[in-house]
């Protein structure tokens, strides 16, 4: 087996109808594996098989929703049928919530409970932990797996006003070291990623203006980015790769690779 070489592994990407999971879907696809692109949109789920597959990938989209038990137990199935057993997890669902955010108009204590238990619910546990629960366990019977959780840079230093969103995905990197120390003698291997700032679909008006020119946010992150620069959805692609490899990362679990362009070890 090459290094880096993912032919014969299953590899489910759920979010990867998106534009971050979707790059992480064509680079496993490119890698060798099987790719099973998860999410609730038909239409962008198609879009990404057929264009895994014009380029010489196997992949197939399999409608799911990640906050509910029964659909992931559905897909799952339906992945086993068409595809094999899944070898590869990884946990894309999750987004910020507006109402769990402070604003001017929004002090920190305004935030209802219902609004934060929402953003914990499309995190934490849509974004992690009921696929683990439902992936895990089939991995840990066969004794081989890998699962890679997406966190933020926002879950080591939580941003300004974006409060439930970084705590969410601070427990996503709680809950992925105890997956990784649970399993580790499984054969199942737990790690996240941390992604810095990459323009996509859920951020892309709070970085830029209607005519294209950043935002005072965004020239504040890239102020505080040593690279001075966004990222690449491409440039998380190598880091999914490498942890989801059976041999290139076969020793490692329960870390955090953080992909962000210097922004965390940002001081003055």
């Amino acid at each position: 087996m090459k290094l880096f070489d993912l032919t014969g592994e299953v590899a489910v990407v759920i979010g990867g109808t998106g534009v971050l999971c979707g790059a992480m879907a064509d680079g496993l696809a490119q890698a060798g594996a099987h790719v099973a692109v998860l999410g609730r949109n038909a239409e962008r789920g198609n879009e990404r098989v057929k264009k895994i597959r014009e380029a010489g990938g196997k992949a197939d989209f399999v409608s799911a929703d990640a906050v509910q038990p029964e659909s992931l137990r559905r897909a799952h199935e339906e992945i086993q049928k068409k595809i094999g057993a899944p070898t590869i997890l990884i946990n894309g669902a999750g987004g910020n919530d507006p109402k769990a955010t402070v604003t001017p108009d929004r002090a920190f204590e305004q935030i209802l409970p219902e609004d934060w238990r929402a953003c914990f619910d499309l995190n934490l546990v849509g974004g992690a932990l009921i696929p683990c629960q439902e992936f895990g366990p089939a991995m840990v019977k066969r004794g081989k797996g890998s699962i890679i959780n997406i966190a933020s840079v926002s879950a080591h230093v939580p941003l300004s006003r974006i409060v439930a969103y970084s705590a969410s995905k601070a427990a996503v990197i709680s809950l992925t070291q105890f997956l990784a120390r649970e399993w580790a003698s499984k054969g199942v291997r737990a790690n996240t990623i941390t992604p810095g700032f990459f323009p996509a679909e859920q951020n892309r008006r709070l970085l830029f203006n209607e005519d294209g020119s950043p935002t005072a946010r965004a020239k504040s992150i890239l102020d505080h980015s040593p690279m001075e620069r966004f990222g690449d959805p491409s440039e998380l692609v190598g880091a999914i790769i490498f942890l989801a490899s059976p041999k290139a990362s076969s020793f490692v679990t329960g870390i955090d690779i953080r992909i962000d362009g210097g922004f965390l070890c940002q001081t003055i």
